[in-house]
């Protein structure tokens, strides 16, 4: 059989019920209190069960209640006043300091290689993707023209594994198409809208979805087509293969693929901005149209394209920037030669390092900054590093004139903060709370909440993660066959009023997941005290290839599995959004511990600190910008060292100084009662 169609039967949507299924289709209810709690009323248990994805709740929410809430009318009010809020957002003509363009769409390009935008929608990895979800749902609620461009992986990043030995195992199922509010995009006559671009022996060939992120819309390319071959099907079924064809061809298909998508669908931005280097190649693409739209020379047009780029840089580490070798670009190169009217070796040239020779890589770094003259890290530390760190681009400047900024990152609160405090600010600064976060005034208001209740939303945060971790540690104890005392003793781990400690990020080795872990005997006297316990939660994926950072995960699997300590320390598996999000509202401490200066800015602290989670970390990324006595702790002075033995050693001293001396005695003085009023 060579083709065959599929069918899914779906529940009739009752006429009073049908803005359910639009509201499904638009992620703007992920950051809307009441819209979320509009779809929980409708089954809580498979709401969850679900993964909190309204399209999969309404494909297997039973026809009788449906049928049953059609005529419901407390529901049917809850639903008119999210709709009524809906149609003002997101329908409505914007009134606002963008008015004037927002109806020009596309007047600002913005480009990822991942997009964090909800842990249903999985093409992503990490604090990229996560920001750049972050940028659209921003831009949706100030009004700004923009469009998001990337890809579609079918397969997205991974789930994470452990096994009986501690070691991450890495799982790649394939996402349900009909799952995910993503629709086909077509041109005026009802085509599917397709791009091609010459591959170094055949076509790679794409389809273009959409998906809605309030008034954004997020456009993703797929080359899984039936007309395609295999290998070019595969280019975008996973995020951050090792492969570095594969690799290139994704990269290519962003830029390029990118740029020609949105002039198929007449969209002409006026700014395109680069999220990190993997975008790079959609200069060349632009350079090209604007040659043959408006016949100019490729001069006048590297005139044009850097005065519209803008380029922000996310790594510190130079290894962690795409490089590829001259002869697995210079295929895709050929076909701008005559657009160009340069060689390839010309085009080459520009992304190379100065004085590397005709023979070097191509780095996608490099190309972007040539060819941006906006650009900018993610915090100031990170701004000053990554000029000293480019400098050889500019061999004829001082590093202080390097023409680097920085613009430090920032988060889309109402997507993090937790229900509890959502409506203490919806009660002190009305609905809109989220959406005036600059007026002074909100500071008095948000100064008068009781602090009781301030706590007492807290605990219940706190109470909702442990019992997370309980839910989510048993069922990895049963995938891994565990005895059955190793199981039942999951449903206990951790207590409720205990000081929680969270460690949850990328396991890369400069992040140091093991510096708590470098004096066992200290850390056993912290987490071992009974009149001020300590616990800890640990969390995050490591890359595939990471043969390190899987160490770092079997390390702490191992220590976590001691009987003295499996009570008082969790490892827990498949990292994602959801998980963060109960982390960064239900913890006491939030741990950073990066190598300075590696940790470009680490957001998922600011995070944790609007729910009321203090911050102990290591001087470097925003905590350098963030930090002050009253608002969190610092691990030492911010010193930079040359060898990682002496950082780790005079690090980990510090941290144990703090907790023991700073943070365990603030968080169990409760002498003006039953709250740590100081904390």
């Amino acid at each position: 059989m060579e083709h065959f169609q599929t069918f899914q039967v779906l529940p009739n949507i009752p006429e009073p019920l049908c803005f359910l299924e639009e509201l499904s289709r638009n992620y703007w209810w992920s950051w809307e209190l009441d819209a979320k709690e509009l779809f929980r009323r409708i089954d809580r248990e498979l709401w969850e069960n679900s993964g909190q994805n309204p399209v999969l709740l309404l494909a297997n929410v039973p026809q009788k209640r449906l049928e049953n809430l059609s005529t419901d009318p407390g529901f049917l009010d809850h639903q008119a006043r999210v709709k009524a809020l809906f149609d003002a957002r997101i329908k409505a003509p914007f009134e606002g300091a963008y008015q004037e363009t927002y109806d020009r769409e596309g007047a600002i390009a913005y480009f990822s290689m991942e997009f964090g935008v909800h842990e249903s929608l999985p093409i992503f990895a990490g604090g990229l993707g996560i920001l750049a979800g972050d940028h659209l749902k921003a831009a949706s609620t100030l009004g700004l023209p923009l469009v998001g461009v990337g890809l579609f992986y079918r397969q997205g990043y991974f789930h994470q594994r452990i096994n009986k030995d501690g070691w991450q195992q890495e799982e790649y199922p394939e996402t349900d198409l009909y799952h995910l509010p993503l629709e086909k995009v077509h041109d005026e006559q009802g085509h599917e809208i397709r791009i091609t671009i010459p591959g170094p022996a055949e076509e790679i060939r794409a389809v273009v979805w959409k998906v809605l992120v309030g008034r954004v819309p997020l456009f993703l390319l797929d080359t899984n087509l039936r007309e395609n071959p295999p290998h070019i099907r595969e280019i975008t079924a996973r995020l951050y293969v090792s492969d570095p064809s594969i690799r290139l061809a994704q990269e290519i298909l962003l830029g390029i693929g990118g740029v020609q998508a949105l002039k198929a669908m007449g969209i002409n931005p006026r700014v395109f901005h680069m999220n990190e280097g993997h975008p790079a190649f959609s200069c060349l693409e632009r350079l090209a149209q604007t040659m043959e739209m408006h016949h100019v020379d490729l001069r006048s047009a590297r005139e044009i394209i850097p005065r519209t780029t803008v380029f922000t840089t996310h790594t510190p580490v130079p290894a962690g920037h795409d490089e590829f070798a001259p002869d697995l670009v210079k295929p895709y190169l050929h076909p701008f030669e005559s657009r160009l009217r340069v060689s390839a070796d010309e085009i080459l040239s520009w992304g190379q390092h100065a004085g590397a020779g005709e023979n070097s890589d191509l780095s996608m770094f490099v190309l972007g900054l040539r060819m941006s003259q906006y650009l900018n890290g993610v915090s100031e530390l990170h701004g000053q590093v990554a000029r000293r760190m480019w400098r050889n681009v500019w061999p004829h400047r001082p590093e202080a004139e390097i023409p680097i900024g920085h613009v430090t990152n920032g988060i889309h609160i109402p997507s993090f903060v937790s229900r509890d405090n959502a409506m203490f600010f919806q009660n002190r600064l009305g609905i809109n709370w989220h959406r005036n976060s600059w007026k002074r005034e909100n500071l008095e208001e948000i100064d008068a909440i009781n602090d009781m209740d301030l706590w007492e939303a807290h605990k219940r945060c706190r109470n909702r993660l442990i019992k997370n971790c309980r839910r989510l540690l048993k069922k990895q104890c049963e995938r891994r066959n565990a005895p059955k005392s190793v199981v039942d003793a999951a449903e206990s781990v951790l207590d409720e009023d205990v000081l929680t400690i969270a460690f949850a990020r990328r396991f890369a080795t400069y992040k140091r997941a093991n510096l708590l872990l470098r004096d066992l005997d200290r850390l056993n006297d912290i987490l071992g005290n009974t009149e001020r316990p300590v616990q800890i939660i640990f969390a995050g994926k490591a890359h595939p290839t990471d043969e390190e950072g899987k160490g770092l995960i079997r390390h702490i699997f191992k220590h976590a599995a001691d009987e003295r300590l499996r009570h008082k320390m969790v490892l827990l598996e498949d990292y994602d959004i959801h998980m963060a999000r109960l982390l960064v509202q239900g913890a006491d401490v939030w741990l950073n511990t990066p190598r300075r200066p590696l940790e470009a800015c680490g957001t998922s602290g600011m995070k944790a600190a609007v729910n009321g989670v203090l911050n102990v970390s290591i001087l470097d990324g925003w905590w350098c910008e963030g930090y002050t006595e009253e608002t969190g702790w610092a691990i030492g002075k911010g010193e930079d060292y040359d060898a990682h033995s002496d950082s780790d050693l005079v690090d980990s001293h510090a941290l144990y100084n703090v907790l023991e001396n700073e943070v365990i005695p603030c968080f169990y003085d409760r002498e003006g009662g039953s709250a740590p009023l100081r904390w």
